[in-house]
């Protein structure tokens, strides 16, 4: 009968060596194998910023923007609410992955959802708003920076709106 160690003899040498390499420098072993253990499970570090793209496939009209954690930011007819945004650690496979809340005014001026959910960066075919005209897409989280795009930016709002319009979100939960 084989050893049940044996299947996975580097994962046990892995770490027998990093706990030895933590004595060796005088940290604690412990400490070590805890930041491995952080680093193996893959946790994704929040980010104040998300850079997101958009598509009106209608005028053809592209656009990439940034937008705060918490702002509610509008492209054509959609407004777009950033609820979190997370990266991958360096180390880790690249991804990024943000919360977004996606509504529309109807004529009827009620506000309709369109997605709430997580997009991914790496594969945005995996959880995609699907939309008759519109086309949102996450490409990174950023770094919080002085000249970064926050909130409604004066080219995004169109004619006869301004910044300090009352925004209409859906009142029932999406499902």
């Amino acid at each position: 009968m084989k050893n049940p160690r044996s299947k996975a003899p580097h994962l046990f040498l892995i770490t027998a060596l990093f706990l030895a390499l933590g004595f060796a420098l005088g940290g604690g072993g412990l400490v070590v194998a805890a930041e491995l253990e952080t680093e193996v499970t893959g946790k994704m570090q929040d980010f104040p910023i998300v850079k997101l793209q958009s598509l009106d496939k209608v005028t053809a009209r592209t656009m990439t923007f940034e937008a705060r954690v918490g702002s509610t930011v509008k492209f054509g007819q959609i407004y777009i609410k950033v609820q979190a945004c997370r990266k991958a650690s360096p180390l880790e496979l690249p991804e990024s992955a943000a919360f977004l809340q996606i509504w529309q005014i109807t004529l009827e001026e009620k506000a309709e959802w369109i997605f709430s959910g997580w997009m991914f960066a790496s594969s945005p075919g995996l959880s995609s708003m699907d939309h008759p005209i519109y086309d949102v897409w996450v490409i990174d989280c950023l770094e919080s920076k002085n000249n970064a795009k926050a909130g409604i930016e004066k080219e995004e709002l169109g004619e006869g709106e301004s910044k300090n319009e009352t925004l209409l979100e859906p009142k029932e939960k999406l499902e």
